[in-house]
């Protein structure tokens, strides 16, 4: 999706992946400092290391404790610093806004999975008024852990670690749950039905449709998967990086073609 926004816009730019290990992340940061590049994307398990080996963070990555996106910009003594960001939370709101009509403020949510993105998406949901939040995950501690977090900043906020027991909104996947063909879903409908919800959003964008979002589109859910959010974190970073408006258009597209095929 850069590399088309790049192209649409008659820049000569160029957005590249490579594999580092973690061990290596700083040397990798320091690196592309040095090369002159523009700067990072940083994927699972950077975001939070990367926290403590950027120059400085933007406002967002200190509220949301993790960096996605990476600037390298020219500080005021003329040497050239890291500047960390995260977009993710931004792109996952204006993707529900978007993709479900889900208003934030005042909505009942559960979210499947706090780690990473899904810990993101406890704090956004919780710092945008949602008037519930539960919180279910494979380590009791960590999802207790992320409710405490919750209620220091937003003490308005109801939160709650296990599975509601009455309707609600928005149920998130944010597990890795569903990215493989024969994935257990990360949804106990013991303990929760997918009647009981209006609408169901899977972080995951590749299989297009999880046994998640298959069994809530059955179900008569509104259903949504996270190409939305890959698109909007990455407009967000394309602005930081350029300063120039994003073709979000001529993104999605690019994204659609390279995913889907279509």
């Amino acid at each position: 999706m850069h590399n088309a926004a790049f192209a649409a816009l008659g820049l000569n730019w160029r957005y590249l992946a490579f594999e580092v290990d973690p061990k290596n992340l700083r040397t990798a940061i320091a690196g592309a400092k040095a090369m002159g590049f523009a700067g990072l994307n940083l994927t699972v398990p950077h975001k939070l290391l990367a926290v403590d080996m950027v120059d400085a963070l933007d406002d967002s990555a200190k509220k949301w404790g993790a960096v996605n996106t990476i600037k390298f910009e020219a500080a005021a003594d003329g040497r050239i610093r890291s500047l960390g960001f995260n977009t993710d939370a931004e792109g996952l709101a204006v993707s529900l806004e978007q993709d479900l009509d889900i208003e934030l403020a005042g909505s009942k949510i559960l979210l499947l999975g706090v780690g990473g993105a899904g810990r993101t998406a406890a704090l956004k949901f919780a710092e945008e008024g949602a008037a519930e939040l539960f919180l279910v995950n494979r380590t009791i501690s960590k999802a207790e852990e992320i409710a405490i977090e919750i209620q220091e900043r937003r003490p308005d906020v109801k939160v709650v670690v296990g599975y509601p027991k009455h309707k609600i909104d928005l149920v998130v996947n944010a597990t890795s749950l569903g990215l493989k063909a024969g994935d257990a879903s990360p949804l106990d409908e013991n303990q929760f039905s997918l009647a009981q919800t209006r609408a169901v959003y899977d972080m995951i964008y590749r299989p297009a449709e999880t046994p998640l979002l298959a069994a809530a589109k059955a179900a008569g859910c509104k259903t949504a998967n996270g190409l939305g959010m890959l698109l909007w974190q990455g407009a967000r970073a394309f602005v930081i990086w350029t300063g120039k408006s994003a073709p979000v258009d001529i993104m999605r597209r690019a994204l659609e073609e390279n995913i889907y095929g279509l």
